[in-house]
């Protein structure tokens, strides 16, 4: 049995063996038997601790930035794969000559899904066979397609993002460079790529092609929005002898690849389908953070630098920037604690009213007579509640959402018409300039590292599967688990507690 001591002098765990495990030099604990193929080979006990009652909603708020789920079970997050892999890696030369760390991945190791006790605690006496956990990513010593006669293709869909460009890039080097893989195509505009007719045809991907397209933003091969038919996009890809699709797109196009991979296995073809997702929102779960998602709150951040020059060189002015978000804060929590600029933040997560004396608009007055000015960051989706619902919506199925900005700011007019107050209003909206930037270099190199770990899982025959890095670990998630569900900030912790401390907004505006 494997049970975790706590020191309070040292504050460090001790780890006390099961016969049977291993002990790195280190002193960490690695128990034998666990991972897919894992028996009970240990049993995770329950610290001293008070007992905490077991939730049955599926959903957990604890301390972290982000609503956590206990709903999760192993068998949730088993990746599938196509097949024994055979050939042994072409990486063999980059771990020659390592001898204190192991380069390739053990396949029967795992990624931890929670990282607290509370949260283990909560799933009750479970054995460490059974804990929630990820595959992780990394390299193979054996993988599945023979690099000399396997094609890979490529395809963006939906909205842009930073670093889709730096993620084509990184994936051919990889494909070329590290696996020998030197027949890559690229589908053109999205899913309408895969459909003959629909779109251009394919383009030719080489390392001299992607050289320099990171500089840029946006993405090369163009992408679009909308469903097609998925029995015509595996015909395409039979037809172009495409062995791995490589799918980059947000929560939609992942829908997408998830039915692909579907059809792919219905006809028992040889095909792997990897994704790579990205959001602006950030609000794709269990993946960590998307790429793109630092450049894009970067950018925001300027705008809301800019809305308070602004209200500051006015009487009583207010600025209101609007950022992207539909069902999560992300964004505009983020780039209000960049700067620090921000006097209201107002997020999808977090109901507030604008009448009454704790109301938004009581509260705007009230700062405005304190410090003469004030600026609001809004994500698009908050405060869809205080306006009628749109029926409308777009290609890929979302609805359309209202126009709260415009209301919230005809509002804040009227109020202070209504008190013979003046009255500077000023409206900002970096929507698609944030979308549209290039990668800045942290979130390049992210692009980088995200795309090789999908070269890493195709080329060992992984496929319905998506890269992240949870738990600043790169792993291999199902499709069909992050599709589920969105991520959303969460309203009891870290993140919203230190916006509310940068902006000294009431805890509640209800």
């Amino acid at each position: 049995m494997i049970a975790f001591a706590w020191t309070a002098r040292r504050g460090r765990r001790r780890g006390h063996q099961r016969p049977g495990s291993r002990r790195r030099s280190t002193g960490s604990v690695i128990a034998s038997g666990y991972g897919r193929n894992a028996t009970n080979s240990g049993r995770v006990t329950r610290p001293t601790r008070p007992p905490t009652a077991p939730l049955t909603s599926g959903v957990v708020r604890y301390g972290g930035d982000v609503v956590t789920y206990d709903d999760l079970t192993l068998e949730d997050l088993q990746v599938r794969t196509l097949g024994e892999p055979t050939f042994d890696s072409p990486l063999a030369e980059y771990v020659a000559d390592r001898t204190t760390n192991a380069y390739y991945v053990a396949e029967d190791d795992r990624v931890l899904v929670d990282d607290t006790i509370t949260l283990l605690q909560r799933r009750g006496d479970i054995t460490l066979s059974e804990v929630p956990s990820y595959e992780p990513g990394g390299p193979r010593r054996k993988i599945f397609f023979d690099p000399a006669t396997t094609k890979a293709g490529i395809v963006t869909c939906g909205g842009l993002c930073p670093g889709l460009n730096d993620v084509i890039r990184a994936l051919v080097l990889e494909l070329f460079e590290h696996y020998g893989v030197t027949d890559v195509i690229g589908f053109r505009n999205g899913y309408a790529g895969l459909v003959p007719g629909a779109a251009p045809d394919p383009i030719e991907l080489t390392p001299s092609f992607v050289k320099t397209i990171a500089e840029r933003g946006g993405t090369v091969l163009g992408s679009s929005r909308g469903s097609q038919d998925v029995g015509v996009m595996v015909d395409n890809l039979v037809d172009k002898g495409v062995d791995i699709l490589f799918v980059i797109g947000g929560d939609g196009s992942m829908r997408g690849a998830h039915a692909i991979a579907e059809e792919v296995t219905r006809r028992g073809l040889p095909i792997g389908v990897v994704g790579v997702p990205k959001t602006i929102d950030n609000d794709i779960p269990l993946i960590g953070t998307s790429f793109g998602f630092q450049t894009a709150y970067a950018k925001a951040a300027e705008s809301i630098k800019a809305a308070r020059v602004e209200v500051e060189a006015a009487i009583n002015g207010v600025g209101v920037v609007k950022v992207m978000g539909r069902h999560a804060g992300f964004v505009a929590c983020y780039s209000a604690l960049a700067n620090h600029d921000a006097d209201f933040v107002l997020i999808p997560e977090v109901p507030f009213t604008l009448e009454g004396e704790n109301g938004l608009l009581a509260q705007l007055r009230k700062r405005v007579r304190e410090r003469g000015s004030a600026v609001i960051v809004l994500a698009e989706g908050a405060g869809q509640d205080l306006i009628p619902a749109s029926r409308r919506t777009d290609a890929s199925g979302n609805q359309i959402l209202g126009d709260f900005s415009g209301f919230l700011r005809a509002q804040i007019a009227r109020d202070f018409k209504n008190r013979d107050e003046p009255l500077t209003l000023r409206h900002f909206d970096p929507g698609y300039i944030i979308r549209s930037v290039p990668a800045d270099p942290a979130d390049s190199v992210y692009c980088t590292r995200l795309a090789q770990a999908a070269v890493h899982a195709a080329m060992a025959g992984r496929t319905d599967m998506v890269v992240g890095r949870p738990r600043h670990r790169f792993a291999h998630l199902p499709i069909e688990e992050v599709t589920k569900r969105t991520q959303q900030v969460n309203p009891d912790g870290d993140l919203w507690l230190s916006v509310m401390e940068s902006t000294a907004q009431p805890l509640t505006m209800r």
